[in-house]
């Protein structure tokens, strides 16, 4: 009975659906082949877009693409990451010098040949200076490196202010392993900026470099 009763819903659903399309009258194209000016009529709020403006749509979506890959590769690129650019990376430090004993031994050499071999010698002594653990040997340390390096008739008198020497001399009489800090310091820079760069533009460096490179190929 329920059956029967929702096959008379139906059909009177379909009916009342007929009663009200029948004075409309469809286009004879299916609504799939419909274009979009013959349906124009449908949807008078709906703007039709000038094809100029698509145009320009599309010129600035491929520009603002553009511009984001552009600032993607200088972003993820560095110099150090592009293969042409492997042979111009940055000269190492004259801090990275010093902790690599062939190009330590290779840079003593060249002060050397400069006639300032003092500079490096003095800076060494000092290193070791600075390891000593022993009060006694921190004294007797301290006098041979200003007798050897800082007073005025020192055979290797490396080049600081007199301020520096007096204040050196002075902690004599009480050394501590600080004592040569700022003389230290002084040289240290002397080196970097004077030494160290004409170093990183000599044969020997260069062919120290050029031998790095052929055993880590081999």
């Amino acid at each position: 009975m329920e059956l029967y009763r929702s096959q008379s819903q139906a059909t009177d659903y379909w009916n009342s659906f007929e009663d009200i399309t029948r004075d409309v009258r469809m286009p004879k194209l299916s609504f799939s082949k419909i274009r979009f000016y013959e349906i124009k009529d449908f949807m008078p709020n709906m703007k039709r877009p000038r094809r100029i403006d698509i145009v320009l749509n599309r010129k600035r979506h491929k520009k603002d693409i553009e511009c984001l890959m552009v600032k993607k590769i200088n972003d993820e690129t560095s110099p150090s990451q592009l293969s042409w650019q492997t042979e111009h990376k940055p000269h190492p430090t004259l801090e990275k010098l010093l902790r690599n004993k062939k190009y330590l031994a290779a840079f003593c050499s060249f002060l050397r040949s400069e006639f300032s071999e003092e500079n490096i010698q003095f800076w060494l002594a000092c290193e070791d200076f600075k390891s000593t653990a022993s009060p006694d040997d921190i004294r007797w340390k301290a006098e041979e490196i200003y007798r050897e390096f800082v007073e005025p008739t020192a055979c290797r008198e490396i080049n600081v202010d007199h301020h520096i020497r007096e204040k050196i001399k002075e902690s004599l009489e009480n050394p501590s392993r600080s004592c040569f800090d700022e003389a230290q310091r002084h040289v240290y820079l002397l080196m970097e900026r004077d030494s160290c760069p004409r170093f990183l533009h000599s044969d020997a460096y260069l062919s120290l470099k050029h031998k790095s490179r052929s055993l880590w190929y081999i």
